[in-house]
């Protein structure tokens, strides 16, 4: 590895104390683009790349596109005529830091897809300059960015540490929290060089409250896989005491209620229908693909995988034998799906539990509609392409009574359950919002 230029780290350094270096972020969805807003709050100028055109022609308009985001945020950034979004990749020499903000989802085999990345490093690499830090957020597998990322830039010539620098700092994004945001959540950033770590948590303590440095960019890597798995895991086993309890005639809901009396040595986690969101159905699977590459089985996180893996069958079941009570087959049925976002109150479908459930129920010979009031259309996912083509109905009584049954998949807050009870026929209910016992509710 080259010897660091300490004039040239002091020059970018001295860029960024001063909010006078421009900030780069690749990717302006549910991560990038709240990290380009932080930044522009701060002082920075920001180029935001996107390969979407109709994501760029929003934010030139100054609108946000992200329902939990503040519109006004996205306006007010606009006013600056500090934020700038294109879909030209070769204005990556403009930026001094470049952030990569870019999807790391999964093969069709549960292997990671890095073609994300590896296509923001090669567009990096054609127009990389001297002086420029990289930093990569994408959620991934420890070595991603000493090993594949890194490989792929010094093929511009270029020398880490020497012409660039390179670090990795996880994005800890939670859409919908309204207690914690980008600027406000404790920021791991871990570098590939001493130089490249300083010069990231520079650059990150001029927008958000506190850093945390770490030995090396896989240290970082690791610490953003082990938060989320450690979701994960606890996910799994309230799921899995879910389906115990049920068999033995126990509300979960009452039991986790109980326990969550006791102050010390127990942290509670919900069941639900299957795990959602970017990261936590991802992440233990880059673990695992990862750990074998060093001999090392990782049959406690796999064995979590599973678990939630099969919830959205569960509750598919649960709505089979439901109906069987009634005198009724699946096929044909009319189910209204109650929420497609991944969790209540955000736009954000990613990897949510509602479209593997549509989709086998779609399987079975339902015929599907939904409701959601964040989701105004299903959206087209890579994971499944063959869902309908459905736009949210309006949650009255005439789509309730023209249904055989409602599942209810994620628990938004401004729907009116009692309005659903009332006049629904069958509910199946796998976020625990209906607790009493009644004869219209399945507990799934």
């Amino acid at each position: 590895m080259a010897e660091t230029h300490p004039a040239a780290v002091e020059s970018l350094l001295a860029k960024i104390t001063s909010r006078e270096a421009q900030v780069g972020i690749i990717g302006m969805g549910y991560v990038g683009l709240p990290l380009a807003l932080t930044f522009i709050e701060k002082g920075f100028r920001v180029l935001g790349f996107d390969v979407d055109p109709e994501k760029v022609t929003a934010l030139s308009e100054g609108k946000s596109y992200i329902k939990h985001l503040d519109p006004s945020r996205v306006a007010a950034a606009s006013k600056t005529g500090r934020f700038e979004a294109t879909a030209d990749f070769s204005r990556l020499n403009e930026p001094d830091a470049i952030l990569i903000c870019v999807p790391t989802p999964l093969t069709a085999q549960r292997e990671p897809d890095m073609s994300y990345v590896v296509g923001s490093a090669q567009k990096i690499k054609e127009r990389l300059r001297k002086g420029q830090l990289v930093v990569l957020e994408s959620t991934t597998y420890p070595g991603t960015t000493d090993e594949l990322v890194l490989g792929i830039l010094e093929q511009s010539g270029l020398r880490m540490g020497e012409d660039f620098y390179l670090a990795f700092s996880p994005e800890r994004e939670d859409p919908g929290n309204r207690d914690h945001n980008t600027a406000t959540i404790p920021k791991v950033v871990g570098g590939v060089d001493r130089a490249s770590l300083a010069l990231a948590q520079a650059l990150y303590s001029q927008a958000i409250a506190r850093t945390v440095a770490v030995s090396s960019a896989r240290a970082a890597e690791a610490a953003k896989l082990t938060e989320n798995i450690f979701r994960a895991i606890n996910i799994a086993l309230v799921n899995e005491l879910k389906v115990v309890y049920d068999s033995m005639g126990i509300d979960v809901w009452e039991v986790l209620d109980a326990a969550s009396t006791k102050p010390f040595g127990f942290m509670r986690f919900n069941p639900g229908p299957g795990w959602g969101g970017h990261c936590i159905p991802l992440d233990p699977f880059y673990l695992a693909w990862k750990a074998r590459e060093y001999g090392v089985s990782t049959k406690f996180i796999e064995l979590a995988g599973e678990v939630n893996v099969e919830m959205p069958h569960y509750v598919v079941n649960k709505l089979q034998l439901g109906l069987n009570d009634r005198g009724k087959a699946l096929k044909g049925t009319k189910v209204l799906i109650l929420g497609v976002a991944y969790k209540k109150d955000i736009d954000d479908p990613r990897e949510s539990p509602a479209f593997e459930i549509i989709e086998l129920l779609r399987k079975l010979g339902a015929v599907l509609s939904y409701h959601d009031p964040h989701v105004p259309k299903l959206p087209r996912m890579r994971t499944w392409p063959h869902l309908p083509e459905l736009t949210s109905l309006p949650l009255n009584e005439d789509t309730l009574k023209s249904h055989d049954a409602v599942m209810l998949v994620t628990d938004h807050s401004v729907v009116d359950y009692d309005f659903v009870l009332k006049h629904a026929a069958l509910i199946v209910d796998a976020r625990g919002v209906y607790r009493a016992e009644n004869p219209k509710v399945i507990k799934a």
